[in-house]
């Protein structure tokens, strides 16, 4: 599934995914965003991995000094930048999330959500260990995916997509168990407390994982 992301789900075909989502997922999507602002204080630097076509990096812009969006898809990075509209404090880069191009400690607060861990298909401790890196002592990460009793939702909203023939028709045989399979490769899978538990145990970092509007698993990281 490599480059799925930044060819056939780019730019204005990932911004429609997101206009049909139902009301349970748009609740889902804006308390993952509300979790973040949380965490943002007016003089803070963030990172957001993935930043697709804008819809995080928006409410980011308007809450912090500085804001850095980085996504392998160029269209829609030029489509985030339209989607934000004149920000001074905004940053737009074509990169790999697992193999960041910035200096270690750079960011006061680095997010990965809307289970971007799993949909970026890269090594998942590669990718932790490159967030941990460019962010500042004391500075936060915040990686989501998703809950499991969110199950029924989220496959309903997948559905939706490949009925619209965003993504391919979902492989029914194969989907269950917090994966869902489409017919032509794309493969969203999950990642549970006891995985963000093992990821973080690997660079010897304890996160608090939580649950966020019964639909989000959110794994919190203060580096040392």
């Amino acid at each position: 599934m490599p480059g799925y992301y930044a060819d056939r789900l780019a730019g204005e075909r990932l911004r429609d995914c997101y206009a049909l989502a139902p009301p349970r997922v748009r609740a889902y999507l804006e308390a993952e965003i509300a979790f973040v602002l949380e965490r943002i204080t007016p003089e803070m630097q963030v990172l957001e991995l993935g930043c697709g076509y804008g819809r995080v990096l928006r409410p980011l812009v308007a809450a912090a000094r500085s804001v850095t969006g980085i996504d392998t898809s160029e269209p829609s990075l030029r489509l985030a930048r339209e989607h934000v509209g004149p920000a001074p404090g905004l940053r737009l880069a074509a990169m790999d999330a697992a193999g960041l191009a910035f200096r270690d400690r750079s960011f006061d607060l680095t997010a990965c959500i809307q289970n971007g861990i799993s949909a970026f298909a890269v090594d998942q401790e590669r990718l932790l260990a490159e967030a941990v890196r460019v962010t500042r002592a004391g500075g936060r990460v915040l990686f989501s995916s998703y809950a499991e009793r969110f199950w029924e939702d989220r496959l309903a909203w997948f559905e939706a997509q490949a009925a619209h023939g965003l993504i391919g028709p979902i492989d029914r045989e194969a989907t269950g168990d917090g994966v869902i399979v489409c017919r032509d490769g794309f493969r969203a899978t999950t990642v549970d407390a006891a995985r963000f538990t093992l990821l973080a145990a690997r660079l010897g970092l304890v996160p608090r994982v939580q649950e966020v509007a019964g639909a989000s698993l959110f794994c919190e990281l203060v580096v040392p």
